[in-house]
This record gives structure tokens, C-alpha cells and sequence, in this order.
């Protein structure tokens, strides 16, 4: 049985907000007992918030996040970032962690766009440089980084290629001259996570995935030339190579069709073994199975295929996106500075070692549209960036800004390390669609100094910056939590949509 809608919690069936106290600057929780039917919560809910996130937090949401803290295993408390809104089983913009032994592993949790994800790639040429040329620039991303619903790449893999792909991600994007082994440094992972097994996806799904790698996509996914417009942290930014007013591109997308199908394919599998395991359920779409179960397992490394297919997707990305930048100015991306800056991943379940109570544990992290916040000196992040802490990349709404963050040790000992993705979404994009027509959304940004490209006025409807919370107080909240510390402030110039 599907929850309710949003509409059905708003018309008060649920009170959750009611039920959440504050427990600190920025924290409130939700505590054991706020359900009243069965199964009960095995731990408290946590928010990450400013009171005005709380006053924009939909009950539906609220709810899913009691939902998840039922479940087997589930270690210290959940987690709802400040970019949280309901969604499949798990709210996006959501934590949850859960014991290696005695906890389960849920496809729902972790999403169906397995590994979106953000990458920054900088440069060393300034707004003025590139002010003039930013018509034209847009035009040719667009045009060679192939984007929308269905769309296909100009790169064909064979059978052997995608299976390639599956287990070795952007490495083996690179050894096809799609980047530099310079790149691999700066992404989450190194860009491949170890274990990947192509004899666990289906082939819809590898059928699915062979058109598609090299491609944007439609959706929330963008492509996006950005000016540095603030610096907070001359210290970080320096060690990010991040300069005011010089140009970026953030490029904001995922495993495509490849990933849906691996999901799907999943949450059939894992129905089953819901029944065979006799895991009791709050909310039919956390289907899920035991950690240590065949059937969990099975999922995790058919993720992890899907992990690595998007890792090689914005690879081959990032390649389209320098040669476009070298059609239009006429230089070499190497003398253009474009390296990258980091890839961080959304969407995805990783098998990690945190300090619970005092005591080292291993434990599945879910994370569905939040991103790792690793700290200064940790293990997991790149050496170029260990003494800092690793670039934590959030996406603002369309025609808003976005930051680069620092992650921190309070993100560790708090949200399993952790911080929000981006806006977060307030309105569905159904109700967006029939709110604005996208050609006004365009016109109303290009009066602002913004273009945007398209491959139809709805998709722009559907990413209405109305349609979104306003991101500066998403940042705001994470920032003074501490687990997160802001580095830049970045505002668009331009963007390609799918």
C-alpha cells in the first residue's frame, strides 16, 4: 500500500509537527512514542533545521522519518536534512544507518536515481572574460552534452564496455580518453566503488544503460555555468582552488535509466523478502531485507553497478564539457584550468566505519538526497583536501544560488556524516507544471541575467525557483549546526536542462 499523498497528511491525519522539540540550535527531535500504531519506533527522529525549515517541513515527511526509525537495526536516530520533502518510503534530504549484523539494506532508502550526484569543474578564466561568450557557451554545451527524457548518447558501449563500466566507473571513462587519471583524485571513491557484480542487474536494466552513458537526462538534472561570487573561508578555498568571480560549471545528474531499472527491479525482490524474513512494515515502499541476507547483498552490488555507471556518466561529461569550452575559446582545457574540483554522490547506501556511543562500528549509511560531510584528516578524502575536509557541493533551485561547503568532525559524531544536497523541493512538480508556463520562468530569468536552455518549457515549469525552499536558509541551517561549513557562494549564469 502507497502512503498517502502530501494532501492527505495536510488535511490533518497526522500532527507531526507538534510532536517535535527542540534539543539544541538547530536540532529538534522526534521522540520514541510519536507513533501511535504499531510497529513502534526503535529510535528517536532528528531534524537539522532553522525554525523557518521547520515552519516549510511537510508532516508527510515528518512521518516517513518515524516510519524509517522502526525499522531492524537502525542505529542512533534518523535523520531529516534541512532540504527534506516527502518522498518514496524515505523523505529526500534523509539519513538513516543500520547495524552491519542486525539491520537491513532498502533499495526505497536509497532511491531510484542511483548515485545522482554533483560535480564541479573549475577554471581560471573571469566573469568579464567569459561574459560576452555566454550565449554561445550555453548553445554548445547543450548541444554536445546530450540531454531529456530518453536521450542517447553520441558514445555506443558493447556488451563488454558496459559491463566495464558497471565494475570499474570513471576509470574506465579515462583509459577510453575521456579525462585525465588527474580526475580520479577528486572524486567521492576515487569514482568506482569495489564490489559491483553485473551478474546481479537484469538485462532491461544493462539494456536500459547501453544507450544512455555520456548523457544529462531530464528532471532536477542540469548543467550549469556559475560565477564565484563570495568567498567565507579564504583557507578552504584556496586548498579548493576556488577564486572570486572566476567561472565554474556544476553539472548535476545520475545512473539515467540504468539506475531506475536496478531500483525497480529491486523493490520486487526485495517485497519478497520482506515476507520471507517477516520484517514488519510501517510503509510498503521500505521494502527491504537483511544486511546479511543474500537478497540484501545481491541489491548492494547490483548499486554499486549502478553507482559506477553514473561516476562514468558524468566522466564522459566532463570530457564533452571541456571540449565544448575549447570549441568556443579556442584553447586547450588544460590552459583553461579546468580541472576538477570534486564529484560527490547522492542516492546511495555505503557500507562505512563510525563511532557510535564511543565504539567503532561498521554500518549500511543510507543516504537519499544528502551527501557525505567528511571531516579534516579523514581517510575518505582526497589528499589535496585532507587537511581542509572534504568540498561538500549543494545545488540551489533554478535561477538560484549555490555553495561549496566544507565538511567537519560534527558531522561525523552527529549525522553519520553528513550534510544536505541542495534546496529541497516545496511544491511537487505537477502542481509547479500547472502553476507557471515555462517560457515566463525563462523570460522572468534572462530580465535577471540568466539564460536558460531547454528541451521544453515544462521542464522549466518543473523546475520553477518557486518550486523549491530557498537555499541560502537550507545552507544557513547546516552551516550553523557546524556540520557543514560554507567555503563559496556560487550564482548561475546560465544552464542547460534536460
Amino acid at each position: 500500500m502507497r502512503p498517502p499523498c502530501p494532501s492527505t497528511y495536510e488535511r490533518g491525519w497526522f500532527q507531526m509537527k507538534e510532536k517535535l522539540k527542540s534539543v539544541g540550535k538547530n536540532r529538534w527531535e522526534i521522540p520514541i512514542g510519536s507513533r501511535t500504531k504499531e510497529p513502534r519506533m526503535r529510535v528517536p527522529g532528528r531534524i537539522i533545521g532553522s525554525q523557518k525549515i521547520i515552519e516549510w517541513a511537510e508532516d508527510a515527511a515528518i512521518e516517513q522519518l518515524t516510519n524509517v526509525a522502526t525499522l531492524p537495526g537502525i542505529v542512533r536516530y534518523t535523520v531529516g536534512m534541512p532540504d527534506i520533502h516527502w518522498g518514496y518510503g524515505l523523505p529526500m534530504g534523509a539519513v538513516s544507518a543500520f547495524d552491519e549484523e542486525e539491520g537491513i539494506i532498502s533499495a526505497g532508502m536509497t532511491g531510484f536515481d542511483i548515485n545522482c550526484g554533483i560535480r564541479m569543474i573549475k577554471t581560471n578564466m573571469s566573469y568579464e572574460e567569459v561574459r560576452p561568450r555566454i550565449k554561445e557557451l550555453i548553445n554548445a554545451l547543450f548541444r554536445n552534452v546530450p540531454s531529456g527524457v530518453g536521450s542517447k548518447s553520441r558514445l555506443r558501449l558493447t556488451p563488454g564496455e558496459l559491463e566495464e563500466v558497471m565494475t570499474r566507473g570513471a576509470e574506465w571513462a579515462v583509459e577510453k580518453g575521456f579525462g585525465t587519471r588527474e580526475d580520479l583524485l577528486h572524486l567521492e571513491e576515487g569514482g568506482v566503488m569495489e564490489g559491483a557484480d553485473p551478474e546481479k542487474v537484469s538485462p532491461e536494466a544493462k539494456k536500459r544503460g547501453m544507450p544512455q552513458a555520456g548523457t544529462l537526462g531530464a528532471g532536477n538534472h542540469f548543467l550549469e555555468i556559475q560565477r564565484v561570487e563570495e568567498l567565507y573561508d579564504a583557507k578552504r578555498a584556496e586548498a579548493y582552488g576556488l577564486v572570486k568571480d572566476n567561472i565554474v560549471i556544476m553539472l548535476h545528474c545520475g545512473s539515467r535509466g540504468f539506475g531506475h531499472q536496478i531500483a525497480t527491479d529491486y523493490l520486487r525482490i526485495l517485497d519478497r523478502a520482506v515476507k520471507k524474513y517477516g520484517i514488519a512494515l510501517p510503509d510498503h515502499q521500505l521494502v527491504c531485507a537483511p544486511a546479511t541476507s543474500q537478497e540484501g547483498q545481491d541489491y548492494f552490488a547490483a548499486m554499486k553497478a549502478g553507482v559506477n555507471y553514473a561516476f562514468a556518466n558524468r566522466q564522459v561529461m566532463t570530457h564533452r564539457i571541456r571540449e565544448s569550452f575549447e570549441e568556443v575559446f579556442k584553447r586547450d582545457w588544460q590552459d583553461l584550468g579546468m580541472d576538477v574540483l570534486y564529484d560527490v554522490c547522492h542516492n546511495i547506501c555505503k557500507y562505512e566505519e563510525h563511532i557510535v556511543d564511543g565504539e567503532k562500528r561498521n554500518l549500511y549509511v543510507h543516504r537519499k538526497g544528502a551527501t557525505r560531510a567528511f571531516p579534516p584528516g579523514h581517510k575518505d578524502v582526497p589528499a589535496a583536501y585532507r587537511s581542509v575536509g572534504q568540498p561538500v557541493l549543494i545545488a540551489g533551485s533554478m535561477g538560484t544560488a549555490s555553495y561549496v561547503l566544507s565538511g567537519t568532525e560534527q558531522a561525523m559524531m552527529e549525522t553519520f556524516g553528513s550534510t544536505c544536497h541542495g534546496a529541497g523541493r516545496a511544491m511537487s512538480r505537477k502542481k509547479a507544471i500547472k502553476s507557471w508556463h515555462g517560457d515566463e520562468i525563462r523570460r522572468s530569468l534572462e530580465k535577471e541575467g540568466m539564460l536558460v536552455v531547454a528541451t521544453s518549457p515544462k521542464v522549466i515549469a518543473e523546475e520553477a525557483p518557486a518550486a523549491y525552499k530557498d537555499v541560502d536558509e537550507v545552507v544557513e541551517s547546516v552551516h550553523a549546526a557546524g556540520i557543514s561549513l560554507k567555503v563559496a557562494r556560487l550564482v548561475p549564469l546560465a544552464v542547460a536542462k534536460g
